[in-house]
């Protein structure tokens, strides 16, 4: 089972783990992708490793204008991003009690990212044709991530596994039927 907000003396036992390691998860994915962007930028006829076919293909995600959505990598937003999550998780596991205050900045960090991560989901499937595995790793643990603060933050634990389970399968849901004709000629 999945993170609880349960609290052992006032704090939550399994959330400071999924930060710090979801965190870490998220920040080599991030740093993997910008290695292979600067390979790619450093030579142009560079194959990314993680181009493994047509629909698993970072280096067709990176050459695209959605990659770069703020005008840098995007994977320089998760680097920074996860670096924070990993920091707090971390913090966590030392002993740290955050404040209100910081609790709600992550939060709102932390919507940002689901937001758009799920932006990124939709331009993957629908506007760019590809999917990069790096970025499926972020997308696998930006979910759980915004989940579980934002229980925390709500002090709410009711259905937590439901929820996410449903949501996996409806995002698999989307890449199968989107790929489904590379999919299938697999089979």
């Amino acid at each position: 089972m999945l993170p609880s907000s349960s609290p052992v003396q006032g704090r939550p036992r399994a959330l400071p783990w999924l930060l710090m390691l979801g965190g870490a998860a998220g920040l080599g994915a991030a740093m993997g992708l910008t290695v292979e962007k600067m390979r790619l930028l450093h030579d142009p006829s560079y194959v990314p490793s993680c181009s493994i076919n047509p629909v698993l293909s970072c280096g067709s995600v990176m050459s695209t204008p959605q990659a770069e959505a703020f005008g840098i990598p995007n994977s320089l937003l998760g680097i920074v991003g996860f670096a924070i999550v990993t920091t707090v998780g971390a913090a966590l596991l030392a002993g740290a009690e955050l404040a209100r205050w910081f609790w709600l900045g992550l939060q709102l960090g932390v919507t940002f990212g689901v937001g758009f991560v799920h932006w990124l989901i939709f331009q993957s499937l629908y506007r760019i044709g590809a999917l990069c595995p790096y970025c499926l790793i972020v997308w696998a643990v930006t979910i759980p991530i915004f989940w579980y603060v934002t229980l925390h933050n709500l002090r709410r634990v009711t259905f937590h596994a439901v929820v996410m389970t449903s949501w996996y399968v409806i995002i698999l849901a989307l890449i199968t039927e989107r790929f489904w004709d590379y999919w299938s000629t697999r089979l």
